[in-house]
């Protein structure tokens, strides 16, 4: 049996001695992500001053970067160009953009509940003595780290490959008899863009904003991913608790004292859990009409250049339609796995041998299993459940408009 020696230590104590060491490896990713943005002195309380002081010409860069890409870009399409297919094609960067735009405001002025969430996690991280639980909480960490990798390795290489590779060895490109150096988006009508050095600039400035754009969107499923799996953590180390709570061996504690920590423990996950939907309902909603829009029109662009034959384009557009449908379907499945790991609470509650139990104790096992009926959940902007059911919804509507926008276009 594991021991249950940490039951005893004080919330407020420091049984971890590693702890610092530990919340960092966890929030080491979402740290790398945010620093650029200049949003993560908003978010963590410790953050250094010289990390304060740097943050504001940051996010005015940020800021000026993708407001360089949608004002030029947004003005092209409604009042510029008329080819329809032109307008399409550019539809799906310009949406991209904007959605970022949208999730950098909602990250900064969620900046004090996100550090709520962060001073949750360090409390946990600080409070677990047990070397079997650190083990458990360790695991959940590598695995959100392992995903955040992932979904930016194939973002920012999908993504920089269209600002870059597409831009110069795609067809569409190539085929023109007029030299014309190529640019991602439109570009303001008083500059030439054609002439040195304001084309290099111009195409800086593109790539920066692209980079913007990707850690934006990597930022903000970092934290749906490490939150998510700290969560999932917390839930496996009551369960392991439940598993042990008949031990005749475990005399340091009393049966009251044990189970009363689990309902301690497991209501706090619960709260915890609610606090970090309440931080990302609004980015998950976001995220979810962007995705839909963005797979839509990705599908479009693939079959538009399989017709060109063009397999500069296609493996670029597919890359980047692999990375969306990743995102959207890893946010979807932290959603569901949060709720499948908090549901397990009350099957693991009857497995216990209450029946060994004297009936006026065994009775507190009935709340454990009445919270477990309604298990937290991340939602969308408190529209729609983050699951798989609703990953399918999102492939299927974007299929939907696909049909659609082959007709009109």
């Amino acid at each position: 049996m594991v021991s249950m020696r940490d039951r005893s230590c004080s919330r407020t104590k420091n049984c971890n001695e590693n702890h610092e060491n530990d919340l960092n490896y966890a929030l080491e990713m979402s740290r790398w992500l945010l620093k650029p943005l200049g949003v993560w002195s908003f978010v963590y309380q410790r953050a250094s001053k010289l990390e304060r002081v740097f943050s504001v010409p940051l996010q005015i860069t940020c800021f000026s970067c993708l407001l360089f890409v949608i004002i030029p870009s947004a003005y092209n399409m409604f009042f510029v160009e008329e080819d329809i297919k032109n307008i399409v094609k550019l539809l799906g960067p310009v949406e991209f953009c904007t959605f970022s735009t949208i999730k950098y405001f909602i990250l900064g002025a969620k900046g004090n509940i996100l550090g709520r969430c962060i001073k949750h996690l360090e409390k946990d991280w600080k409070t677990v003595e047990d070397p079997y639980h650190r083990a458990i909480m360790l695991k959940q960490v590598s695995i959100s780290r392992f995903l955040i990798t992932v979904c930016v390795v194939f973002l920012y290489s999908g993504g920089m490959s269209y600002h870059t590779v597409v831009q110069f060895l795609s067809k569409g490109r190539s085929n023109t008899n007029v030299t014309m150096r190529p640019i991602a988006y439109p570009c303001f009508n008083f500059l030439d863009i054609q002439s040195s050095p304001t084309y290099e600039i111009v195409f800086f400035v593109h790539c920066i904003s692209a980079l913007v754009q990707y850690t934006i969107t990597s930022a903000g499923y970092s934290f749906a991913a490490v939150f998510a799996m700290h969560i999932c953590g917390q839930i496996q180390i009551q369960i392991t608790r439940l598993d042990e709570l008949i031990d005749e061996n475990e005399k340091k504690c009393t049966f009251h004292d044990r189970i009363s920590v689990i309902i301690r423990d497991h209501a706090e996950v619960v709260r915890f859990s609610k606090e970090v939907d309440e931080a990302l309902r609004e980015i998950c909603l976001a995220e979810i009409v962007e995705s839909t829009l963005s797979m839509c029109l990705l599908e479009y662009y693939c079959l538009t250049e399989w017709e060109n034959s063009d397999m500069i384009s296609i493996l670029t557009y597919f890359m980047l339609l692999v990375s969306f449908t990743f995102i959207i379907f890893i946010f979807c499945y932290v959603g569901e796995i949060l709720s499948e790991q908090c549901s397990r609470m009350g099957p693991a509650s009857y497995d216990v041998q209450w029946y060994n139990i004297p009936p006026r104790e065994a009775h507190n096992l009935i709340l454990v299993n009445a919270i477990a009926l309604y298990p937290p959940k991340f939602t969308a902007g408190k529209i729609m459940d983050l699951s798989i059911p609703t990953f399918g919804t999102v492939v299927k509507t974007s299929v939907i408009y696909l049909n659609l926008l082959r007709t009109f276009a």
